[in-house]
């Protein structure tokens, strides 16, 4: 594929304009100088729609665009249920775990974890989580990038993936969250209009030009096997997303980790104005996630009928790119670099804030100043992404299928993380070692049963481990004979009551999936 002078120019356009939005927004007032929570936090004063965009731009990047479209080619629209029992998470997320989150005024969930244990699981779980975002999250965004680049245009994969980190780094390296945070809105909307661009013509292709619905009722005649959202045991994509554990099994411990316990994630809503605030942000990006199926699911169905004999299932979205005229393509290529640097320049921010937070100001003997911390914080965003630049291809470049990478690699310690901090928030007993022993027996349990019984779906373990995890949790604390820990949260001290407005909103999204999954059960 290759793009026209036209597309080439929309592109051109849309980098000039996040890199000057990016510097206008970051500026600061006159005499006030960029300190600690203005680079990490965007000077807590984020409004809710910044927020909710925030959190989507983070979230979707290529892996999600072209990875969960060529899912869609194979599988049809059940693999929407990682985006759609998301939006029931964040609400979760929003009523319960925020609160306590924003009472504690913390930067870091490092820093939560020392508050509620001790400083060994801050530093142990800093560590763990730079090492995941450095070597894990941030190659995988750069190489999947660099090849849904490569994949679109031809540019050399290495080019595109230099091209991508700088890029990322030149709107976000300066202004910290508030740079990302404030022009994510651009990317979110670029990215839903231009998906959603591509969703109307690849259907009205398959109809044979006779319009939307049309195509979507052929998809549903000629493909309905691709909308069973619940796989039975003698479906061949079973061991992909097993049965009924989408809705209530493993995967619920995955989502609640990411979107709970994830500092790159979680940063967003923590830089908010107030509570009230940031549960409104992660409303808006609950109904967004509602919306994501039809921007990248349902472009990977109709390349089924469009494309059936790909040679790969990650040729699907590009495939469908082919379909858009000029100007347009540009366009929609835009929106996907826009998802992919979005979610690189929130991922260097994280790292940024981990390690100035909870290492080198920790670590560090004396006072430091707000410029210090500012100022290391940049350098390691900056170290971060090189690192990341020069590991990419030998990490990645010789795996088959390079989300593998990422799901093997998380979906070993993602038990152990979530029943970290759900024993942490509501059984006061839980000690320190306890927490140290449910971390470390998550990586332990998920490596057994990989070896031991490989076939076990990987959604399914995630939940048997997080459940053997809890129990590690429990009986480690009963043989201590621990008694409440005098920093346990008490929530009837966590003010977890919802407006109206956020209470009715929960409720048409569990009305929305209610109705989708009863439709296509």
């Amino acid at each position: 594929m290759n793009l026209s002078t036209l597309d080439l120019s929309v592109v051109a356009i849309y980098a000039v304009v996040l890199l000057v939005l990016a510097q206008w927004v970051s500026r600061e007032k006159a005499g006030h100088k960029k300190d600690s929570s203005d680079y990490f936090l965007a000077g807590r004063s984020l409004p809710w729609w910044a927020i909710g965009a925030s959190l989507i731009a983070a979230n979707i990047s290529a892996e999600q665009i072209i990875g969960m479209s060529g899912s869609a080619w194979v599988l049809g629209i059940a693999i929407a249920a990682y985006e759609w029992m998301a939006a029931l998470t964040l609400v979760i997320v929003a009523k319960w775990l925020l609160p306590v989150f924003l009472k504690h005024k913390i930067y870091t969930m490092p820093q939560f974890l020392e508050q509620r244990y001790d400083h060994r699981v801050r530093t142990v779980m800093a560590l763990f989580w730079l090492g995941i975002y450095v070597f894990v999250n941030l190659t995988s965004i750069l190489w999947l990038g660099a090849l849904a680049v490569n994949t679109v245009t031809g540019v050399d994969l290495t080019v595109g993936l230099v091209a991508l980190g700088a890029f990322a780094t030149a709107y976000s390296l300066y202004g910290g969250l508030k740079a990302v945070a404030l022009t994510d809105i651009i990317q979110v909307t670029l990215l839903v209009f231009g998906g959603i661009l591509i969703a109307v013509i690849s259907l009205n292709e398959v109809s044979g030009g006779q319009g939307v619905v049309a195509g979507f009722q052929l998809l549903l005649e000629k493909t309905p096997e691709r909308f069973d959202l619940i796989f039975a045991k003698d479906s061949p994509h079973y061991a992909l997303l097993p049965g009924i554990s989408v809705l209530v099994g493993g995967m619920w411990i995955m989502n609640l980790s990411y979107w709970g316990f994830n500092q790159y994630i979680i940063q967003r809503a923590l830089a908010a104005k107030n509570t009230r605030e940031a549960q409104k942000g992660i409303m808006f990006a609950a109904f967004l996630k509602m919306i994501m199926p039809l921007i990248i699911v349902l472009p990977g169905v109709a390349a089924a009928i469009l494309a059936p004999d790909l040679e790969t299932p990650d040729r699907a979205y590009p495939t469908v790119m082919n379909l858009l005229p000029t100007g347009i393509l540009g366009l929609v290529f835009a929106a996907l670099i826009a998802a992919i640097v979005s979610s690189l320049a929130s991922m260097m921010n994280s790292i940024s804030t981990i390690f100035t937070m909870d290492l080198y100001r920790n670590f560090k003997s004396g006072e430091e100043s707000e410029g210090e911390l500012v100022r290391v914080g940049r350098i390691a965003s900056l170290a971060a992404i090189i690192i990341a630049m020069i590991l990419a291809r030998p990490l990645l470049g010789n795996f088959p299928q390079a989300f593998q990478y990422i799901q093997e690699f998380t979906g070993f310690f993602t038990p152990g993380v979530c029943a970290l901090f759900l024993l942490g928030f509501f059984w006061p007993k839980t000690t320190s070692v306890a927490a140290l022993l449910t971390a470390l027996g998550s990586a332990v349990f998920s490596v057994t049963f990989k070896l031991a019984w490989p076939e076990l779906p990987f959604i399914d373990r995630v939940g048997i481990v997080f459940l053997m995890c809890i129990a590690v949790g429990v009986i480690t604390s009963q043989i201590q004979g621990a008694e409440d820990h005098p920093d346990a949260i008490d929530y009837k001290d966590i003010d977890t009551h919802t407006t109206g407005g956020f209470n009715i909103a929960a409720f048409v999204v569990i009305l929305m999936l209610a109705g989708l999954y009863a439709t296509w059960w």
